[in-house]
């Protein structure tokens, strides 16, 4: 499955560089970006979602693995949501003549990974397992609350520069209510999202195994 996995993404990294792309307005050749920069958006939502749900069911069941799968899954939130946040700073140097200009976008992706930075910093806080599980799955559900506001919300009922924001000269949308995707860039964009999903998916159960095996060598060093 590792073979393939990275045969995938390797492929539709070289694709997205590589493949001609059709216009869409107020981003041209630069719009390649969105093959990377979305799919590590999506991630983050997803991997902090999973987060949220894996911290219920520890509140529920009090099972410590739960507890190790939904910090895992805000560990790799974080560091996708670091990936957005720089791939999206390159094309935002490209577009708009600087890498950080506190667009709402910005704005609330900074907001976001200081939320989610608390987290980790409640949990080396912590040193009872039972109380940091307990206090870090409240607060993974607390944390995903606001996601949908910062992420989906926020940037599109201010003005923003950013493709699809309020005001925004590139419009994600045509006319017709469809995206701006010709067949090609439907192609490489719908396999990026399904390759780094799947990668995702792999670096979780990686993670999971490794954090499980360290609070079971912790356990029986106590």
């Amino acid at each position: 499955m590792k073979i393939v996995l990275g045969i995938w993404i390797a492929v539709v990294v070289a694709l997205g560089f590589a493949m001609p792309i059709g216009n869409i307005p107020g981003l041209g050749p630069k719009a390649r970006i969105i093959f990377f920069h979305v799919p590590m958006s999506w991630l983050a939502v997803l991997a902090f979602f999973m987060s949220m749900w894996y911290g219920i069911t520890y509140l529920r069941k009090k099972d410590m693995k739960y507890d190790v799968k939904s910090s895992t899954a805000a560990e790799l939130g974080f560091m996708f949501s670091v990936l957005a946040t720089i791939t999206g700073s390159i094309w935002a140097k490209f577009n708009w003549g600087s890498f950080w200009n506190w667009d709402p976008r910005e704005t609330s992706i900074f907001v976001l990974l200081m939320i989610y930075g608390a987290y980790f910093s409640l949990r080396s806080a912590l040193e009872v397992e039972e109380k940091r599980a307990s206090l870090s799955a409240v607060y993974s559900i607390v944390a995903f609350v606001t996601v949908p506001f910062f992420v989906f919300i926020m940037p599109r009922i201010t003005f923003s520069l950013h493709p699809g924001g309020a005001g925004s000269a590139a419009p994600i949308l045509n006319s017709n209510g469809k995206m701006y995707l010709d067949m090609n860039m439907r192609i490489v964009f719908y396999s990026s999202l399904i390759g780094f999903t799947f990668l995702y998916v792999w670096l979780f159960q990686l993670r999971s195994k490794i954090n499980m095996l360290a609070l079971r060598q912790a356990d029986k060093s106590n």
